[in-house]
């Protein structure tokens, strides 16, 4: 064989996006994965543009919409420009990323934000993990953008009902994860009930952790990414 017909496939780890309406729970949920807050906290509430979080101890920069990286300071995110930002770029040494990469979506639901702003993110996704609130499940505005999402990343894809210690009694729990049963059929590899809060506040309280739910998300996600099979295919190298 020569070096003109062999194929070379590029391993690259595999990249979960984190996306929901606003108040849906991605920043606390981006804060139990990594186990630390990947934004300073006067900024968590800030428009951003996706926010790509990978392993190691790299500066923060920017990257615009032509390729363009930039250093930045996370003193002053309010200052970049949401429209003319591809992604912001963090890197922290965290268990997780060792095996996978982070991108944290803005809020689809931001009706002063253009969906330009995480549609063209899009291609680099792998796998999506979608927060949707338990006492508001399943919005029909999640609904249509989920419509948008290419089926090869749905296949691969868990949505997460956060807030789930809202709905106090068993009766509506089990009311709401019915629904979604039925509603979501089809749309996500796997769905679970979670509080957020309660899982981090668990640490080494395991009983607490299991109640939480955060322990079979967790088991499942971990397996979802050490058995994915990637390629050049899934996006850039």
């Amino acid at each position: 064989m020569t070096a003109t017909d062999e194929i070379t496939t590029t391993k690259r780890k595999p990249r979960i996006a984190l996306m929901g309406e606003f108040s849906a729970g991605k920043s606390t949920l981006s804060n139990l994965l990594l186990g630390v807050k990947a934004l300073p906290e006067k900024v968590t509430a800030t428009r951003l543009p996706p926010v790509w979080i990978t392993y190691g101890d790299t500066p923060a920069f920017s990257e615009n919409i032509n390729g363009k990286t930039s250093s930045i300071s996370l003193s002053n995110l309010e200052d970049i420009s949401v429209e003319e930002t591809r992604a912001i770029h963090l890197s922290f040494k965290s268990d997780l990323l060792q095996i996978c990469d982070i991108i944290d979506f803005p809020g689809i639901s931001d009706p002063n934000m253009s969906a330009d702003v995480w549609q063209r993110m899009l291609p680099e996704v792998d796998c999506i993990l979608w927060c949707t609130h338990a006492t508001q499940a399943w919005r029909q505005s999640e609904a249509a953008v989920w419509d948008t999402i290419p089926q090869a990343i749905r296949d691969k894809s868990i949505l997460l009902v956060t807030r789930f210690d809202k709905l106090v009694s068993e009766k509506d729990r089990s009311r709401v994860m019915r629904r979604l049963e039925m509603e979501t059929e089809g749309l996500f590899m796997a769905r679970f009930p979670i509080s957020l809060l309660q899982a981090i506040e668990a640490e080494d309280d395991f009983d607490l952790w299991v109640s939480s739910g955060a322990n079979d998300f967790i088991n499942c996600m971990i397996d979802l990414v050490l058995n994915y099979e990637n390629t050049q295919d899934g996006g850039r190298a």
